[in-house]
C-alpha cells in the first residue's frame, strides 16, 4: 500500500486573464474578481502527513491545506496575523506558485555593496506576464535613467502601449521622436502646436486640409483625405 500523501483533484487558473475585459487597464474590481474566484474543484484536499510548528507570534506548516480546500501548500510560514504569510503551493490552481502577503509594507533592499553598473535586482518570468499592480495608489519608478526596451517581430510584439483613462503629462528640457516609418496624432477634440521661439516644419510635400472639401473636392482631391479621417 502507498505512502499516505496529499491528495486532490487539479484545477487551473493560470489561462485566467486579470484584465478581464482586455482594455489595457486593470480595475479594482478585476483585481478582486481575480483573487476572490470561487474554488472550481469538487472534492477538497486530504493530507496525512502535514505538521505545524509554532506559538502565539507565529507558525511554520508543512502540508498546510488553504481555507477553501483547493491547494495544498508546501511550506507556510505565518505571522500572528493570519493575513502575514508566504506560502509555496504545491497542487491544485496555483501548483508551483511562491505567494507572500503582508497586511502593511513590503519592502526589498539589496545591492549595498555593489557598483552603480551592476544588476542588483533580476524579475524574469520565463513564460507568461509580469503585473506590477496598485488598486489604490500611485506606481513610481526613479532613478537616474529609465530605459524601456519591447523587442518583438511581426507588429504584434515588439510594442509599448500606454493607456490612460485621463491625462498623460510630460515635463522635460529636450522632448525626441524619431519614427522610422510612420507617426501620427489624432484627437476628436482641439490640437494645438505652440512654439514661442521658432517653429520650423519641413516636408517635400505639406497638405492642409479643411472641411471646406468636404462639400466640394478641391483640384487636388483633397476630399479623400477629409473622408480619411472623418470615418464613424
Amino acid at each position: 500500500m502507498p505512502a499516505p500523501s496529499s491528495k486532490n483533484k487539479v484545477n487551473d487558473r493560470l489561462n485566467y486573464n486579470i484584465d478581464a475585459d482586455n482594455d489595457g487597464v486593470i480595475t479594482s474590481e478585476e483585481a478582486k474578481a481575480f483573487n476572490n474566484q470561487a474554488n472550481p474543484t469538487d472534492t477538497a484536499k486530504n493530507n496525512y502527513t502535514g505538521i505545524r510548528y509554532g506559538n502565539d507570534h507565529g507558525s511554520l506548516s508543512c502540508g498546510h491545506i488553504h481555507k477553501q480546500g483547493d491547494v495544498t501548500a508546501g511550506v507556510l510560514l505565518q505571522g500572528k496575523d493570519g493575513r502575514h504569510s508566504f506560502f509555496m503551493d504545491n497542487d491544485g490552481q496555483r501548483k508551483g506558485w511562491t505567494s507572500t502577503i503582508s497586511p502593511g509594507n513590503y519592502q526589498v533592499t539589496c545591492g549595498e555593496d555593489n557598483e552603480e553598473a551592476q544588476d542588483s535586482m533580476f524579475l524574469h518570468a520565463s513564460n507568461g506576464n509580469i503585473v506590477i499592480l496598485a488598486t489604490n495608489g500611485k506606481l513610481r519608478l526613479q532613478a537616474t535613467d529609465i530605459e524601456l526596451v519591447a523587442v518583438g517581430e511581426g507588429g504584434s510584439k515588439g510594442n509599448i502601449k500606454m493607456t490612460a483613462t485621463e491625462n498623460v503629462s510630460i515635463d522635460c528640457k529636450k522632448f525626441q521622436c524619431n519614427a522610422k516609418t510612420y507617426y501620427k496624432l489624432c484627437t476628436s477634440g482641439t490640437a494645438e502646436m505652440v512654439a514661442n521661439s521658432v517653429m520650423h516644419l519641413y516636408s517635400p510635400i505639406i497638405k492642409a486640409v479643411t472641411d471646406g472639401c468636404a462639400l466640394k473636392d478641391s483640384k487636388n482631391n483633397l476630399k479623400r483625405i477629409n473622408d480619411e479621417n472623418n470615418q464613424v
